[in-house]
């Protein structure tokens, strides 16, 4: 397994990294014990970052981890490392009300993700959205409380823009941020990227398949199921969801001449990007895994990068990442 290495102060992971979200929620019912196998074999292959957040399911995805992790091999467990998004506040019925950064609510959500972690520290922890409430030095600071105390090695953050990110890395070295970056998301590329790189914190992007937009899986008259969190995602939507599948259906070509497949090339260029960032892949299961594995032995140069680039220039998705009350909450996008 390659390695790269989370901005100057983080720790160095597996080039990829396994998103694990969507074997606890959003993406519609998912298959227990295919999850933990999923989990199994990534370590097996090398893959030492697990991405998860202590509301994905409500607690649901941090357990899943703990019985991935208690039933692997122990050398796997050993060198598997977890990243932990906290924050957002949940209902009963699954809804979201908001985020808390305070810093007792950051001890306190650390204290129950490690209790359901079952593990004695976490190896990055962040918020998942800033708390418009709590200024971000504030939030930063419990975490750096809980590095000192040794519940916590390493601070990262999430979906925070270039100025926010400015004024956490003042308070403690931030080792990444987790951000979206796919090639129908390339936002950060204009001021956040850039800043990242002159403060020394790596990037971790998730969506880097745009939610299985770009995977080359996705059809479009696939049925959506009534908890698939896509259905209200505007890239999914009628006239959106048709002009972003025929950027995948250019991108396809330039994949089959290279005799690899769609979701291969996206994450290949992500790779590509930089030797900074780690993509997280969201495989629930272990052929998505294996496939999303083979990315790692491809070599795109310039002449498959200006084909992309032409095929899928900046600013082709069509419809937001999230839907209009989720962007609302995206420091990353103000």
């Amino acid at each position: 397994m390659q390695t790269r290495t989370l901005g100057t102060t983080g720790p160095q992971t597996s080039a990829l990294g396994l998103g694990c979200m969507g074997m606890s929620a959003l993406y519609g019912d998912s298959d227990r014990s295919e999850s933990l196998a999923t989990v199994h074999a990534a370590l097996d292959a090398g893959i030492t970052l697990l991405d998860t957040g202590d509301f994905y399911g409500m607690g649901h995805n941090e357990l899943l981890i703990n019985e991935a992790l208690r039933t692997a091999p122990a050398v796997a467990r050993e060198k598997a490392q977890i990243s932990v998004k906290f924050g957002a506040l949940r209902t009963v019925e699954g809804g979201f009300t908001g985020y808390d950064g305070r810093p007792n609510a950051v001890k306190n959500f650390a204290a129950y993700s490690l209790q359901r972690l079952g593990t004695d520290h976490i190896d990055i922890y962040r918020i998942a959205r800033v708390d418009p409430d709590v200024p971000i030095e504030e939030t930063v600071g419990a975490i750096a409380e809980l590095v000192e105390a040794g519940h916590v090695r390493h601070i990262g953050l999430s979906e925070v823009g270039a100025q926010t990110l400015r004024r956490a890395a003042t308070v403690a070295p931030i080792a990444d941020l987790q951000i979206e970056y796919s090639l129908l998301s390339r936002g950060i590329e204009e001021a956040i990227l850039p800043t990242a790189r002159e403060l020394g914190i790596g990037i971790t992007a998730y969506g880097v398949l745009s939610r299985g937009l770009i995977s080359g899986h996705f059809t479009r008259d696939r049925k959506l199921a009534a908890n698939d969190f896509r259905g209200m995602s505007p890239r999914f939507q009628g006239e959106n969801l048709d002009r972003n599948l025929d950027l995948v259906d250019a991108l396809r070509k330039i994949a089959d001449q290279k005799g690899v497949s769609v979701a291969q090339t996206a994450i290949a260029w992500v790779l590509s990007r930089g030797t900074d960032i780690v993509p997280l892949v969201g495989a629930r299961r272990r052929d998505r895994l294996s496939e999303a594995l083979g990315a790692l032995d491809i070599t795109l140069d310039a002449d498959d990068l200006t084909a992309i680039e032409h095929a899928i220039p900046a600013g082709a998705a069509a419809g937001d990442r999230y839907p209009s009350a989720q962007m609302a909450h995206l420091d990353s996008e103000h």
